[in-house]
């Protein structure tokens, strides 16, 4: 494996232990999960319309203002309620609930709260709210099994016989029509509501909710589970809402002007709506949310039996190691990034849909946590390939600087490096060779002959990247440069041949430098054009930029003809080539290793004006 699969591994194993966190303890990305779901109930709500056999008769604004001369101010007297309980309960309705406390018995007004018990004898099916008190107040509540069976609690096998409880009860009303459920509503973590209750557990007795007490008694099924996810059906105020005021006014008419009908077999709920009241909740569908609306949410869940569902909990860890695991696939494969950037978002596109798709037949399926975290992981592979593809940069940088003008290189690093593999092109290959370089060492101590030779070489190299060139190797006293790689060069031929001729210019005044006891110090340089390979050659532990081949075969065996007959000399190929740029003296035909017919070679001697 080599290191960048290697640091792909421990990225994706440190990587799917933070998920394995996240998901397990952390849930930092629920907040995120419960927007996208929320989001998504409330457009599809919006196209629903609420259970009609729910009705609310709402205390709104008017019922305030228009009972003022009636009732006064709000707490109103109960017998007003009892007035209304007897109008309704002749329409027969399926069932009353109440949506606020009758905690306290009336001390100014006890004739008021008998008259509105006179009016619960009338009709069986009004129910009132409990509230569940902190468990730490327990020790000082009722005995539980005392008050079980008033209250309607449910005894489970784990019932504790001489427990107490916190409760609070409607006192004004008689024990005898109590049918009582709890309206304990809690919000999630991030100050949403979006369960509702359906039985809470105390000392081993089941409380059920107001909904489900109602719902229970009239037939419907009732899941038994502590509390269910709450399926929402229209905007605030969806379901039918009757003023207060007005179905007051019209029971108390001689003639009644409202139908007669209007809630038979219904569910009425009577509650407030009203801003003053300060009964609103922060819910899916709006952070200004009646309570009298959840509740008949609540129940119209249960009665149509169409609460939420939360997708397996198996479901997001699998989705979550799923993508992680194929887009380790992908990154190991060294698939492009900006290909997998593509299928990422076509998956997570889907992904969203399908979440939509599964919110409207009431599942929830948490996809956003998987592809964020899949997100986390693609941007974090992403910038170690990056890192990798810049340290292989600089590697280039660093490696051909070596061999090409800075400039060159900072031009092939742009264009997208090297290629790996060997490839052919038409280039120029230069030898340059120091003539009385044995004399020169007999003159000269170790130390010197390194310090003359790292000082000519340095000349001659720059020369060499001025032209375009690229410098190949040392080899010994001899410098190897070719033209026409690893950038295009249709002029390699004219490049280097000018090269050549600055070369010669340097060395003249190099010599001058050294003196005239280095008179002998000298240069031959041979050029040759033609096919040759090119590309990064070696072992796996060291490998160098460079040419083969029989074009830089001939131009080694030029330079070595240029003794005693000229500095520098160029095959036909290469004046070909330069022509039209320089002017060249045939210095004829010459026998050369390796071939069987012999080698023209020319000199340039100046170069042609332009005109």
């Amino acid at each position: 494996m080599n290191n960048s699969n290697n640091t792909l591994l421990q990225v994706t194993v440190l990587f799917l232990l933070s998920a394995v966190i996240e998901m397990a303890w952390l849930h930092g990305l629920q907040p995120f999960e419960n927007r996208l779901t929320d989001l998504f109930i409330r457009q599809q709500a919006h196209n629903l319309q609420p259970d009609p056999q729910i009705v609310i008769v709402d205390i709104d604004d008017p019922s305030l203002a228009r009972m003022q001369d009636v009732a006064g101010n709000w707490p109103w007297p109960r017998s007003l309620h009892g007035e209304l309980v007897r109008g309704i309960a002749r329409q027969h309705p399926a069932a009353i609930v109440f949506d606020f406390m009758f905690v306290e018995r009336d001390q100014y007004r006890p004739e008021s709260d008998h008259l509105f018990n006179e009016a619960l004898a009338v009709d069986s099916k009004v129910y009132f709210p409990l509230v569940r008190r902190d468990p730490a107040q327990d020790a000082s509540g009722a005995p539980l099994a005392k008050v079980a069976p008033m209250l309607g609690l449910q005894a489970t096998e784990k019932a504790e016989q001489d427990a107490h409880i916190a409760l609070l009860p409607p006192l004004a009303i008689d024990p005898r029509y109590w049918r009582t459920g709890t309206i304990n509503y809690e919000e999630d973590r991030d100050g949403v509501g979006r369960r509702y209750q359906l039985y809470t557990l105390a000392h081993g007795w089941l409380i059920p909710s107001l909904p489900a007490r109602v719902a229970a008694d009239l037939g419907y099924a009732v899941p038994s589970q502590p509390d269910t996810i709450l399926s929402w059906r229209g905007a605030v105020n969806a379901f039918r809402h009757i003023s207060y005021v007005d179905l007051y006014e019209d029971f108390n008419r001689e003639h009644p002007q409202r139908p007669q009908d209007e809630l038979s077999g219904k569910i009425v709920i009577i509650g407030t709506a009203a801003t003053g009241m300060y009964d609103l909740r922060v819910t899916p569908i709006s952070s200004l949310y009646p309570g009298v609306e959840i509740l008949a949410t609540a129940m119209d869940n249960l009665k149509n039996q169409r609460m939420m569902h939360l997708a397996p909990g198996w479901f997001a860890p699998a989705f979550t190691f799923a993508l992680l695991a194929l887009l380790y696939a992908t990154f190991r494969r060294g698939a492009n990034v900006y290909k997998v950037g593509w299928a990422l978002s076509a998956l997570t596109l889907l992904a969203l849909g399908a979440s939509y798709v599964a919110v409207g037949r009431l599942y929830l399926l948490p996809v956003l946590s998987p592809l964020l975290l899949g997100w986390g992981y693609y941007f974090i592979c992403t910038l170690q390939e990056y890192l990798r593809e810049r340290r292989s940069r600089e590697q280039a940088v660093l490696m051909f600087s070596r061999f090409v003008n800075p400039h060159v290189v900072q031009e092939l690093v742009s264009h997208g490096g090297l290629s790996r593999g060997g490839e052919s092109r038409e280039v120029s290959v230069l030898f340059s060779d120091i003539r009385g370089f044995t004399t020169l060492c007999e003159k000269r101590t170790p130390q010197e002959i390194v310090t003359l030779l790292n000082r000519y070489f340095t000349l001659q190299v720059e020369v060499v990247f001025r032209h375009g060139g690229s410098l190949d190797k040392f080899i010994g006293d001899c410098i190897m440069a070719f033209w026409g790689a690893p950038l295009d060069d249709a002029e390699h031929a004219q490049h280097a041949v000018a090269a050549a001729l600055e070369m010669a210019e340097v060395l003249q005044r190099f010599k001058h430098e050294l003196g005239e006891q280095d008179a002998d110090f000298d240069v031959g340089i041979g050029i040759h054009s033609g096919p040759a390979v090119v590309g990064l050659i070696g072992s796996d532990q060291r490998r160098e930029y460079t040419a083969i081949g029989d074009t830089v075969n001939l131009a080694s065996r030029i330079e070595g003809l240029t003794k005693g007959v000229s500095r520098i000399l160029v095959s036909s190929d290469t004046m070909q080539l330069c022509c039209n740029s320089f002017e060249f003296k045939l210095f004829g035909s010459y026998k050369v290793k390796g071939r069987d017919q012999e080698v023209e070679l020319f000199a340039p001697e100046i170069k042609i004006a332009p005109i």
